[in-house]
């Protein structure tokens, strides 16, 4: 039994519904992951990320608290090759400034940790967890705790040789965040009253092969911005006169590890992703229930405001606020198709009496 009509016999049986609580819950998660995501792109952008060069779970909690606090956590910064190679002239005062994102970032996934772990002990204990929805929380369980893990990883690339972090550990960071965000976003959509019209066959497998080609456009996205590649070949829609510029491709590590590529495949990507959005959005228009179609079509709009807003930022060379409002639109794309993707698994079960008069 699928775990809505579990939530559903429960309270037919005079017990509390707690699909609402639920819904609620997933959906707080899922708005404070979009928030951390976004204050580590700020991180990032400010080159911010490697200004606390310690990883302490608990204790990393409080700031420094005295002058002589601050000036230790400065003399760790000191000895690392950003600061060497990029901020030699650094003040206390500016090492502040880089210190206070990266310990924001981090305090918002304590707090995620937080709001996650304590209702869903809540919700475990009156047995909320079963069938689809069990597996989906404990996706995003398991995520969540991989995901400072990974992080530390990513940060402790850039301590040693290097003057930023690794770029394909920035884009599983950024990965797995969207994981949690999209599994929550569809965890709750999935809670939902089931639509009064059957979703076509074939939908469903569309929905899903959408969200994961901006998933892909997502992790191609974060080796752009690590690579900084954003940075080179800011014009459109040619590369350097070209649509295939002369470096692409040459490294045998492409994209990983070069710049002009990662663009590229990113351009191509988001293109595919525009086509497939407005083939869907037609699809869902002819055949599909009109509340679906409503969202299919939202989704192209949002896939087409969102090419349009990764040219002019590209056009721009990637100031932070044009980076910043993509990279938002970009996990708001995502949410929007995780949400369509649950919408059309959802399966209209007939009602007992509607079983007995299709026998008769």
């Amino acid at each position: 039994m699928a775990s809505l009509d579990v939530l559903k016999a429960n309270s037919e049986r005079g017990g509390a519904d707690l699909r609402p609580a639920l819904r609620v819950w997933l959906m707080a998660v899922a708005a404070l992951v979009f928030v951390m995501v976004l204050v580590g792109g700020a991180t990032r952008l400010t080159e911010s990320g490697l200004s606390i060069t310690q990883w302490k779970p608990v204790t990393g909690v409080l700031p420094p608290l005295s002058a002589a606090d601050w000036r230790a956590a400065f003399d760790r910064y000191k000895e690392i090759p950003q600061y060497a190679r990029l901020n030699p002239d650094m003040t206390l005062d500016g090492f502040k400034t880089i210190f206070w994102w990266e310990w924001s970032h981090r305090l918002i996934a304590r707090v995620v940790g937080l709001l996650y772990v304590l209702p869903a002990l809540w919700f475990w204990a009156r047995g909320a967890f079963k069938g689809a929805l069990g597996r989906q929380v404990a996706l995003a369980t398991a995520l969540l705790a991989l995901e400072p893990i990974v992080g530390w990883w990513m940060v402790k690339s850039g301590l040693s040789d290097r003057v930023e972090v690794a770029q394909e550990r920035l884009a599983l960071h950024l990965l797995i965040a969207a994981s949690v965000f999209g599994t929550a976003i569809f965890a709750a959509v999935g809670l939902g009253d089931r639509p009064r019209e059957a979703v076509p066959r074939g939908f469903p497998l569309a929905a899903a092969a959408f969200a994961l080609l901006v998933y892909a456009q997502l992790g191609l996205g974060a080796l752009v911005a690590g690579l900084r590649a954003g940075l080179i070949y800011n014009t459109w829609p040619l590369m350097g006169g070209r649509f295939l510029p002369n470096e692409a491709f040459a490294a045998a590590d492409a994209p990983l590890n070069d710049a002009a590529t990662a663009q590229f495949d990113h351009r191509l990507l988001a293109y595919a992703v525009l086509a497939f959005a407005l083939a869907q959005a037609v699809a869902a228009v002819s055949a599909a229930p009109a509340a679906l179609a409503r969202r299919a079509v939202t989704l192209a709009a949002v896939a087409a405001l969102q090419v349009g807003l990764g040219v002019l930022t590209l056009l721009f060379a990637a100031p932070i606020a044009l980076a910043l409002l993509h990279q938002a639109l970009a996990l708001v794309l995502i949410g929007l198709a995780c949400a369509y993707w649950s919408v059309t698994t959802i399966r209209i079960r007939p009602k007992r009496s509607e079983k007995v008069n299709s026998c008769a």
